[in-house]
């Protein structure tokens, strides 16, 4: 029970300085009589969420899909590439500036050509979400296989350990936390993908329905969408701080 108190305690605070931010969103817009459409309330916020013109719920399976998808497209291959760069250094000096490269090509440049090769729907959005995650992904999962002990590593190629069972036996759980470090980056940036996905080339989604009650200037309903985009966002990342926080122990967390 003693052990539990830290953490409760952290977590009573941050529900507290989420209550307080709606305490101060309030106090700005009541006493100053705010118009609704420069900034609505809370409670007009929440009122959007029950209007049945937004088909809310399907929007949010839908940037929620995207979302979910590529980052888990992100994490599988960010980290078999990483796998593959530690088993061949040919192919890391070959592909790694290749791939820096790639990285620093602005995402929103390439929007419209994912909209050229894949038309409208999910799947362009999950390929957004996947192009901006992996890189984060891939460097830190590089990093922590490096890390690891090559004595280690020798004495269970000695004893004819094939590659997989090196991997998933001794390199896998030695580099976990830096895989989590990059996961937590990558979170943040699938959620940031998918809605750029989304306002270049969208029929569907949380971010295709900001931009058409923009023109409305229905703003309550922009806030609301906001809002559970980041609720969405919350969700990834506590996922991925629940899974650290089990499978990773305090003393080896990176970040």
């Amino acid at each position: 029970m003693d052990r539990l108190k830290p953490s409760l305690g952290r977590y009573a605070l941050a529900v507290l300085a989420h209550l307080g931010l709606l305490v101060i969103w309030y106090l700005f817009v009541r006493p100053g009589d705010v118009p609704k459409f420069v900034m609505p309330s809370p409670g007009a916020t929440f009122e959007a969420l029950l209007s049945p013109n937004y088909d809310w719920w399907a929007n949010v399976a839908v940037t929620a899909t995207e979302i979910f998808g590529g980052y888990f497209l992100a994490l599988v291959i960010g980290v078999l590439l990483a796998l593959v760069f530690t088993w061949s250094k040919t192919l890391e000096s070959l592909f790694m500036p290749l791939l820096v490269t790639l990285n620093m090509i602005p995402k929103v440049a390439l929007g419209p050509l994912i909209i050229v090769w894949f038309k409208y729907g999910v799947f362009p959005n999950t390929i957004m979400a996947f192009s901006i995650a992996v890189f984060p992904i891939l460097l830190t999962t590089a990093r922590g296989l490096r890390e690891i002990e090559p004595d280690l590593l020798d004495l269970v190629r000695s004893l004819r350990g094939s590659r997989w069972q090196l991997f998933v036996k001794i390199q896998l759980p030695g580099s976990l936390p830096y895989i989590f470090a990059g996961m937590k980056v990558a979170a943040i940036l699938a959620v940031a993908g998918a809605i750029v996905g989304e306002f270049l080339g969208s029929d569907k989604g949380l971010g295709y329905l900001m931009l058409q009650v923009q023109v409305t200037l229905d703003t309550p309903a922009m806030f609301m969408a906001v809002m559970l985009i980041t609720l969405l966002g919350m969700i990834l990342y506590g996922v991925v701080l629940g899974m650290e926080r089990l499978l990773v122990p305090k003393d080896a967390r990176v970040g």
